[in-house]
C-alpha cells in the first residue's frame, strides 16, 4: 500500500488484519546453511512452514467445502477422475483416460491402476460410482454440485471402469470431473480427509495449524518436500513480524506494503489471484433494490485509483464477473462500461430519491487485508457523491454464516473464483434460484440467458452467451467490479517451485529446497 494511504489509515486509527496472514513455528534454513532448527549443525528437515490468513472453519469435506480458502489448502489432498493444470487445462488424474460416446452422452473412464487412498485402499470403480452420485444426490431438494444435475447414471462396467450418462450434452461437463474422489467406506472427511493427492492430512489445530505429510504411495510425480505446516495467524503485524523473524517459509496474497518489509532472506513471486474482486451489493435490500442507485456506486468508485492507491499499481481492473485468466470469456469493452463521473452518479441517486445520498454498510472479513484496504478508499469515493459507508470487520467464519450463506448484509468486498475453471462457475451463482447468489441478483434476461447457455451444445455459441450474460451483469450493476488482485508470494532464498495456476489454488507437490 502506497504511503499516502497507511498515512490514511493512521488518521483513521482503524485495527486492521491480513489478507493471508501468514506464521510459524518453523526456523529451519536452507540447504546451503546446512543447519537444522534454532541453528544447530546438521542434515535439514525437508519440511517448510506456510502461511495462511484463517482457519479451515469450512468443513474439510471436498464435496461440502465452500470457502476459496479451504479449496487452496486441501488442493493438495484431493484429485478427481481429472485435474487442473498450470495452464489451464485439464490432465487426467484418477483415471488414466476417458471416452466420450458420439451422441456427447456418456463418458467412459478408465481408471489408472494402483492409485491409492491415503488409507492405503485401492481406488475403485465403487469409490469413483460412490462419489460422483453423493455429489449428484438430490435427497435435500438440490446436488452438491449443481452441474450434476444432468446425471442419469453412474455405473461401474468393471473394477477399472466406470460409466457416466448424462441427460443431454455438455461442453463443460468433463471440467466437473475434477470432483474429489473420495473412499466408498469412510464417514470421517470432514474431520479427518482421505484423498489420493499428493500429500496426506495428518492434524488440525483449530486456530492454529493444519499438517499435511508427503504421502508415499502417490501414483504421481511425487511430492519434494515431506512435510508442510499451514499456520494460521489473523493479523497483520503478527505476519510481519513472522515472516521477518524467519518463523515463515512462504506466504502467498501479501500487500505490496508487507512485501516492501521483507529484506533479503525472501523474494517475491508474482502472480494473479484468479478471483472477481468487487464490492457485492446485496440487490434484495433498499437501496440496492433500485438498478439506478447500484449504478451510481459504479459511477463514483474508481478502481484504478484503488488499484494505485492500495495496491501500489498492481492488479487489473475488470469490469464485470470475469477476471483475465479466463481469456476467451473476457471482455475487455466492460472495463470501462463506467468510468468515474460523480455528478452522473449524483444524478442517479437524485432520480431514486436519494438527492441527499444515503447511508451503508460494508462488511468485510477481519482476515483479508486487501479487502479491508479496498473498502477503505471505497469509503473516501462514496463521500463524493453524499453516501456514508461504513466498515464492518467481522471474522471469516462470521462472514460466511451471515454474509454468504444468510445473506444478511447491504453490501461487502470479497473476492470470487472459480473452483473448476468453467465460466459457469463464475456466472451460475447469479441466476435467480442458485444456491450461492448470495447478492440475491434477480433478472429474467440473465436466467434466460443461463438456460440458452446450458442448452447449448456449440463452444463458440456458448461462450457468445456468457458474454451476454457478463454484459447483463455489468449493464444492470449488479456489483461494483474492481479488479483481479495481483498475487505476492513470499518465498524464503533457497526454495524454488512456486507455480501459478489460473484457479485460486497453492500447489505445493512442486514446491522444493534448491540443490
Amino acid at each position: 500500500m502506497k504511503k499516502k494511504l497507511m498515512a490514511f489509515l493512521l488518521l483513521a486509527s482503524l485495527l486492521c488484519a491480513a489478507l493471508t496472514g501468514c506464521g510459524g513455528s518453523s526456523t529451519e534454513k536452507t540447504p546451503e546453511d546446512g543447519q537444522t532448527q534454532g541453528g544447530s549443525t546438521g542434515a535439514v528437515a525437508n519440511e517448510i512452514t506456510v502461511g495462511i490468513a484463517q482457519d479451515l472453519d469450512d468443513s474439510l469435506d471436498p464435496h461440502l467445502a465452500v470457502a476459496a480458502g479451504t479449496k487452496e489448502v486441501m488442493f493438495n489432498v484431493f484429485e478427481g477422475l481429472m485435474k487442473p493444470t498450470s495452464t489451464g487445462d485439464l490432465t487426467p488424474a484418477v483415471a488414466e483416460s476417458y471416452t466420450v460416446s458420439e451422441d456427447r452422452l456418456t463418458y467412459t473412464f478408465t481408471l489408472r491402476e494402483g492409485v491409492k487412498f491415503h488409507n492405503g485402499d485401492e481406488v475403485t470403480a465403487e469409490d469413483v460410482v460412490y462419489s460422483i452420485n453423493r455429489c449428484a444426490d438430490t435427497t435435500d431438494g438440490t446436488p452438491l454440485v449443481e452441474a450434476f444435475s444432468v446425471i442419469q447414471s453412474v455405473e461401474a462396467v468393471d473394477a477399472r471402469t466406470v460409466a457416466i450418462t448424462i441427460s443431454e450434452p455438455s461442453n463443460e461437463f468433463i471440467s466437473y470431473m475434477t470432483t474429489a474422489i473420495l473412499p466408498a467406506d469412510y464417514d470421517q472427511q470432514d474431520t479427518a480427509p482421505v484423498g489420493t493427492g499428493p500429500f496426506k492430512f495428518v492434524s488440525r489445530a483449530a486456530q492454529d495449524n493444519i499438517v499435511l505429510e508427503k504421502f508415499d504411495e502417490y501414483w504421481g510425480t511425487p511430492a519434494y518436500l515431506d512435510k508442510v505446516t499451514f499456520k494460521i495467524i489473523e493479523n497483520a503485524d503478527s505476519l510481519v513480524m513472522s515472516l521477518q523473524s524467519g518463523a515463515i517459509d512462504l506466504c502467498s496474497h501479501l500487500t505490496s506494503t508487507q512485501v516492501a518489509q521483507l529484506g533479503d532472506d525472501f523474494y517475491v513471486a508474482e502472480g494473479t489471484m484468479n478471483l472477481v474482486q468487487a464490492l457485492y451489493l446485496n440487490n434484495g435490500e433498499k437501496p440496492f433494490d433500485d438498478v439506478r442507485v447500484r449504478q451510481a456506486l459504479c459511477y463514483a468508485v474508481d478502481k484504478q485509483g484503488i488499484i494505485d492507491l492500495a495496491f501500489d499499481g498492481y492488479g487489473s481492473p475488470i469490469g464485470s464477473s470475469m477476471y483475465p485468466a479466463f481469456g476467451k470469456y473476457f471482455d475487455e469493452d466492460l472495463i470501462n462500461y463506467y468510468t468515474k463521473d460523480v455528478e452522473k452518479a449524483k444524478s442517479l441517486l437524485a432520480e431514486a430519491g436519494y438527492p441527499d445520498g444515503f447511508s451503508m454498510t460494508i462488511t468485510v472479513p477481519s482476515n483479508y487485508q486487501p479487502h479491508i484496504d479496498t473498502a477503505q478508499v471505497i469509503v473516501e469515493q462514496l463521500k463524493e457523491i453524499g453516501v456514508t459507508a461504513e466498515i464492518q470487520l467481522v471474522e471469516w467464519g462470521t462472514w460466511l454464516s451471515d454474509v454468504y450463506a444468510g445473506r444478511q448484509f447491504q453490501s461487502t468486498v470479497v473476492g470470487v473464483d472459480a473452483s473448476n475453471m468453467t465460466a459457469r462457475a463464475l456466472l451460475e451463482r447469479f441466476s435467480s434460484t442458485a444456491g450461492n447468489n448470495f447478492i440475491n441478483y434477480n433478472n429474467a434476461e440473465y436466467d434466460k440467458l443461463f438456460a440458452a447457455a446450458l442448452a447449448s451444445y456449440d463452444d463458440a455459441e456458448q461462450t457468445a452467451i456468457y458474454k451476454q450474460m457478463l454484459e447483463n451483469l455489468t449493464v444492470n450493476a449488479a456489483n461494483v467490479y474492481i479488479q483481479d488482485l495481483a498475487d505476492l508470494v513470499a518465498v524464503r532464498q533457497g526454495l524454488e517451485g512456486v507455480t501459478f495456476y489460473p484457479i485460486y489454488v497453492l500447489d505445493l507437490s512442486t514446491v522444493r529446497y534448491a540443490e
